[in-house]
């Protein structure tokens, strides 16, 4: 089952919001979502706790990244767990500039139809996970369905 941490600076919680309301009703993608989360006033090694747990509850995370990102020091550590874990990672650009450039090393979304394209690399790599996971080991499996994933993404977003 493919549930997506959405990261996201506080000033973008509304487009976070969306695009989990999209997959869902959309897809039937399930999202963990901060702003609705009444633990997230808890500050430092609480919060970390918390995010990691929660995180290990996701599959993926799609962070969301706008000028406010800059101001972010959560987004910044959450990609790096869900880069340590080897989940599937994408970024959505709310406004018109890019991601940073240290973003771009994965898929960047900027409209709905890209969000679209991500989740069917989504479930197209939740799938193969399975299906690697009955003849690998769980880490070698994750890892390939993950580069799975950023081929398919890519090649459905023209990047």
């Amino acid at each position: 089952m493919i549930k997506v941490f959405l990261s996201h600076q506080s000033a973008d919680a509304q487009t976070a919001s969306l695009i989990a309301r999209r997959l869902k009703s959309l897809h039937d993608i399930d999202s963990y979502l901060d702003v609705i989360d009444s633990f997230i006033d808890r500050k430092g090694e609480d919060l970390a706790t918390h995010i990691q747990v929660e995180m290990s509850k996701c599959t993926q995370l799609l962070a969301v990244v706008s000028e406010a990102t800059k101001a972010s020091q959560w987004v910044p550590w959450e990609i790096g767990v869900a880069t340590e874990k080897d989940y599937p990672l994408a970024t959505f650009s709310a406004g018109s500039s890019l991601p940073p450039e240290f973003l771009r090393k994965w898929p960047y979304l900027r409209t709905e139809a890209h969000l679209d394209q991500y989740a069917l690399a989504s479930k197209a790599a939740e799938r193969s996970f399975v299906q690697k996971r009955a003849t690998l080991n769980e880490g070698v499996a994750r890892i390939r369905s993950t580069q799975e994933f950023f081929r398919n993404l890519r090649a459905g977003i023209g990047q």
